[in-house]
């Protein structure tokens, strides 16, 4: 057992459910609930234990110095956020310019309660012809789960609703935001 796995599981308490189908090497990680911080340092930890590249991405100002090497290195992209540029075509287009890519994100869009996902991670797997992985954190139990490759049809509201089973009854660090 390495430190980081240690650390995880002997410290922390927590369990890593589930594994990446490694033949996918693109995809859009849809992680949830997210409400803490805490949440970022969880996903570290579980991909360096996993062994598996995790990415993301972030405003392109990120990346300069002195800092856009530490970014690169922890997996991610910078991204164009200019008012005229399409978000999810720049997204899909930076995980289709990459040999390996799974981009994570939080479909709430924030740290806070909200009562509907944000669409984006939905139409950038669609663009990007991508499957959607969903994982979770369930903070009573102490589980990061990891859910099979879904791959969306184009019926937004289907396919929420059956990603959305994955999630029931995970509650978040904060528990009345989820």
């Amino acid at each position: 057992m390495g430190i980081t796995s240690f650390f995880y599981h002997k410290v922390l308490g927590w369990t890593i459910d589930g594994d990446f189908d490694r033949s996918i090497k693109k995809a859009v990680l849809i992680c949830a609930p997210h409400t803490s911080y805490f949440d970022f340092i969880l996903s570290i930890l579980a991909r360096r234990i996993l062994n598996v590249e995790i990415n993301f991405v972030g405003k392109k100002e990120l990346f300069k110095w002195p800092f856009g090497w530490y970014f690169r290195w922890m997996g991610g992209a910078p991204l164009n956020r200019g008012k005229a540029e399409n978000k999810v075509e720049a997204i899909a287009n930076v995980i289709n310019s990459k040999k390996e890519f799974r981009m994570a994100l939080a479909p709430e869009g924030t740290r806070k309660k909200v009562e509907s996902w944000k669409t984006g991670y939905y139409y950038i797997a669609m663009k990007a012809g991508v499957p959607i992985i969903p994982i979770s954190f369930d903070y009573p139990k102490k589980t990061l789960s990891i859910g099979d490759a879904f791959y969306p049809t184009g019926d937004l509201e289907k396919d929420e609703k059956e990603l959305r089973k994955f999630y029931v009854g995970v509650v978040g660090k904060i528990p009345e935001w989820t």
